[in-house]
């Protein structure tokens, strides 16, 4: 099992990258923001005393307001004692804040659910069970995480049985509704009944006993389910070993190994050790056989071995780097997103069941194209290989919370019923922004087809630290280029010994020094360039000989920046490297606000002054980029003026732009020229019923290159969201320029990016010198 999109198998991070996270900037990775105004004393008054007495009063007469006046309808509570952190043990309460703060983040992320972790410093059942029952008044919700068994069974039920809110371990639950989810599906695709299904359960902790509980509750016959543990399986009458929740599963068997209980079954899930199943285990079960590996990091059987073993077997894991990963995230966050819509006072087993069947479904249907571009190209269909959903799927919000409020409205646990569930489904697809989905999903392309990509400043430490960060996120080879001396002395300052699975090349001393010279010569001959010139810049400029390796196929993308402003990097780049045919090459910025909300903005990076010819490009180009990024664009062509109003000539420029995009009949939304306040607020968008735009803008054309560049590098400094970019967007070869200011991780997804646009780009993978 997995509880996040990756494991750390899959990508590679080093100790120092880890710790550099946690540490930068403020420490941790959570904060709280302030939701209301705060600026003047009026709001002061408002928002705090006097004004607050007024909701503390509603709510003394009403407490069901709380949920109408404070966060408590969409803010859970992550709690451990650090007793079962991760596959680490017991590292105790504080050690467990990182991986708690981690959870939070994934609720948000993933379902816009609100959260705070609390780290409870006792072993002591009593003593945790009191503290966490006096919290429920200011949480909708409590996530209990890494408590070890069989504490974790007993905290539960009784923070259950004493509190109004629903009380959920996920180690238990989630792993169990995401297995379910899995095990549907592939009864499905292997003609059987799950309640014909023979499966054995190896391991008896906390997410066994869950999934076997779970699986009866779903119709599984109680003597068609074995439960083993380290000292075999676990039968009616064994008393080593034993405790109330394994005896409650024990059957009457004469198997006695987990060899035993294997012969002839359909379906095994893992939730042990590495190398607890054997390929002779797998063979000796029934034909088409079943094998959920959920062991973390390595699975009880690799794929290879099962399959190796059983040809027909379907086999899932809980690993990102093979196929039907069970992804606790894929549960999680939509169950208790649900849960708190409706302010459940429980989470109830038709709940639980109501997410398994609903995860289920989704696998079985159409696989949207922004899933798909995390699968290399090939297309995701419902299958041996796809029966359990993409954890980057946008739908999963929209089609699990709306069945758990269900099934909590039909049981009566739900004290808000919600009228509409359809109204309330389109309510949540809206409600997450596209762009961090569809990020992942790119990253996870690069991942399935690692690229080389040129690190053009190579001797820089900080240059070095992104290029091992590249390797270690498993996105390829990257490539530095400088002085071997230089570049080693950049690694043993930052701490780092020489590292495998990265290239040096000096451009002065490289063996393609002279056909990188002979192949600028060509280009430049007739612009007022001799060969040596030529010599000269390859030679010299790292930029230069880096967009050559790009260019003549030996490296697929490079990135820069770091050293030189971008203009200057800019103009060695097109040296190079020409526009893609019937393409402007231009910047893009992604802006994300604090909400989440994504707005592209265009150009900032390379035209000053666009002509109306290059505003309708910029335009296209932006726009098919929000696409591909899981946005539907609606594109403002921003000006100081609206429609006309004051009228200046500076807006003809902008209204000519229009006019060119009614020309070419695009396919999206476009209006301008109007003020920013009129592309981005309904209300004064309403005062121009004839404006094309049917929703806030997110595609913001500027005018010129200085109203661009200032609004995207202004608002994260005030501090009001983060950009991503600007990234070049139309040139033949992938080539990215980072901001003199970047980080490592904005250096690292760059690259990454530069490495998707060379797999887009047809471009066959570049060759090794």
């Amino acid at each position: 099992m997995a509880d996040g999109s990756t494991d750390h198998r899959t990508v590679r991070v080093s100790a120092e990258e880890a710790l550099a996270l946690h540490a930068s900037g403020r420490p941790g990775k959570l904060e709280i923001r302030i939701t209301k105004p705060l600026t003047t004393a009026r709001d002061l008054s408002l928002a705090y005393s006097p004004g607050v007495a007024e909701p503390c009063l509603h709510i003394q007469r009403d407490p069901s307001l709380a949920y109408e006046y404070t966060t408590r309808g969409n803010m859970v509570a992550v709690i451990s004692n650090g007793t079962a952190v991760l596959g680490l043990g017991n590292l105790g309460a504080l050690a467990s804040k990182p991986v708690m703060e981690g959870k939070v983040a994934l609720f948000k992320r993933f379902a816009d659910v609100d959260g705070i972790d609390l780290e409870i410093a006792t072993e002591d059942v009593d003593e945790f069970v009191n503290c966490v029952r006096f919290l429920g008044p200011g949480f909708g919700g409590i996530n209990l995480e890494d408590i070890k068994a069989p504490e974790c069974f007993v905290i539960e039920q009784r923070l259950r049985e004493l509190m109004d809110i629903p009380v959920f371990h996920d180690d238990q639950h989630g792993t169990a509704i995401v297995a379910a989810a899995g095990l549907i599906n592939a009864c499905h695709l292997t003609g059987r009944s799950l309640r014909e299904t023979r499966l054995v359960v190896n391991g008896a902790g906390a997410a066994a006993i869950a999934c076997v509980e779970l699986l009866k509750a779903m119709g599984m016959r109680p003597e068609h389910v074995i439960l083993c543990d380290t000292k075999g399986v676990v039968f009616q009458g064994r008393t080593e070993g034993m405790n109330q929740w394994k005896s409650g599963h024990a059957v009457a068997t004469g198997a006695r190994s987990l060899a035993d209980a294997l012969a002839g079954t359909d379906a095994v899930f893992g939730l042990s050790v590495k190398g607890a199943l054997t390929p002779a285990m797998v063979a000796s079960m029934a034909p088409r056989p079943i094998i959920f590996a959920m062991a973390n990091p390595d699975p009880e059987i690799t794929p290879e071995q099962a399959r190796a073993a059983s040809p027909e077997a379907i086999i899932a894991t809980g690993r990102s780097d093979y196929p039907n990963q069970v992804n606790n995230v894929l549960g999680f966050p939509y169950i208790f997103r649900g849960a708190l819509d409706v302010r459940a006072s429980t989470i109830n087993e038709a709940m639980k069941i109501a997410a398994a069947e609903a995860l289920a479904q989704l696998a079985r249907e159409d696989v949207p194209d922004e899933v798909n571009t995390a699968a290399s190209g090939s297309r995701l269909q419902f299958g041996p290989d796809y029966i359990i959903p993409n954890a980057f799927d946008p739908r999963l919000i929209s089609r699990i919370a709306p069945a758990v409020a269900k099934a909590a409205i039909a049981t009566g646990v739900a004290r808000r019923p919600l009228p509409d569930l359809r109204k309330y489904a389109r309510e949540l697809s809206g409600r997450l922004d596209p762009t961090a989905n569809a990020l992942d999903a790119i990253m996870e392309r690069v991942r399935a087809a690692p690229r080389r990509v040129v690190f053009a400043e190579g001797e820089e430490e900080k240059t070095v630290r992104a290029a091992i960060a590249f390797r270690n996120a498993g996105y390829g080879t990257p490539v530095l280029i400088g002085r071997e001396d230089r570049v080693e002395a950049a690694m043993a300052s930052a701490g780092l010994a020489t590292v495998e699975g990265i290239e040096i090349h000096n451009a002065r001393l490289s063996g393609a020094n002279a056909s990188y010279a002979d192949f600028l010569y060509r280009r430049l001959q007739r612009r007022g360039f001799l060969a040596r010139d030529c010599q000269r810049m390859v030679n010299q400029d790292r930029n230069v000989f880096a967009a050559c390796m790009v260019a003549t196929g030996d490296a697929d993308a490079m990135i820069t920046g770091l050293t030189r402003s971008s203009s200057v990097c800019l103009d060695a780049i097109r040296l190079a490297i020409d526009p893609a045919p019937d393409a402007l090459a231009f910047g893009l910025t992604l802006m994300v606000a604090l909400r989440g909300t994504t707005i592209f903005i265009a150009d900032t990076l390379i035209h000053a002054r666009p002509s109306p010819q290059q505003l309708a490009d910029i335009a296209c180009g932006a726009a098919a980029e929000a696409r591909r990024l899981g946005h539907e664009p609606r594109v403002a062509l921003l000006s100081h003026s609206t429609f006309g109003n004051p009228a200046h000539p500076t807006g003809q420029t902008i209204r000519e732009g229009v006019e060119i995009l009614d020309q070419r009949g695009v396919d999206f939304e476009y209006d301008g020229e109007m003020d920013p306040d009129v592309a981005l607020d309904p209300g004064l968008r309403a005062r121009y019923p004839f404006c094309r735009l049917t929703g806030p803008a997110n595609v913001l054309v500027m005018p010129g290159l200085h109203s661009a560049l200032i609004t995207s590098r202004l608002a994260p400094r005030l501090g009001v969201g983060s950009a991503i970019g600007p990234l070049l967007i139309g040139l033949s070869a992938a080539a990215q320029i980072v901001p003199m200011e970047a980080s490592v991780s904005q250096m690292v997804d760059l690259a990454c990016l530069a490495a998707h646009q060379a797999a887009g780009s047809g471009r066959s993978q570049a060759s090794q010198r």
